[in-house]
């Protein structure tokens, strides 16, 4: 007999192993951006500014799923470091753009090897990842609306 409140159960929940395996991942590449002075989140902000260069702060949200709360003491951080800028736009001063600097561009080689180093992290075959990888998106674009 089903009990209703099965559905409250940990193990019937899509969202604790996305949350579990979000958590250990970020966990996983702690050490290797400590190398290079980086928490999670400032690195993949600076992974869309080497994939940019220049964004202003509601795109750069977007593509990271951040809102500026959260973004903004992120850049506040990576300017103080000297990989960013940030520049309130000269057409509407209600825009803050955001510049990679020659340091930020100089970090992308000490990051290089990162992705390399978390490979082996992950148990999955090169299918399986693709699989997960676009479920993942598929996830993600439900996400947009």
């Amino acid at each position: 007999m089903d009990n209703k409140y099965d559905i409250l159960k940990l193990d019937n929940q899509l969202c604790f192993p996305l949350y579990a395996c979000s958590k250990e991942i970020v966990r996983k590449y702690k050490p290797f951006l400590d190398e290079i002075d980086l928490t999670y989140t400032q690195y993949i902000a600076m992974m869309v500014m080497w994939e940019h260069e220049k964004l202003n702060v509601k795109d750069m949200g977007k593509l990271l799923f951040l809102d500026s709360g959260t973004l903004t003491p992120v850049l506040k951080k990576l300017e103080q470091k000297g990989y960013v800028l940030r520049e309130r736009d000269k057409q509407d001063e209600r825009v803050l753009n955001v510049t990679i600097t020659e340091s930020g561009i100089r970090l992308r080689e000490k990051a290089l090897e990162i992705p390399a180093k978390m490979n082996g992290c992950v148990e999955l075959n090169e299918e399986e990842a693709a699989q997960l990888y676009q479920l993942l998106r598929k996830v993600m674009k439900s996400f947009d609306n």
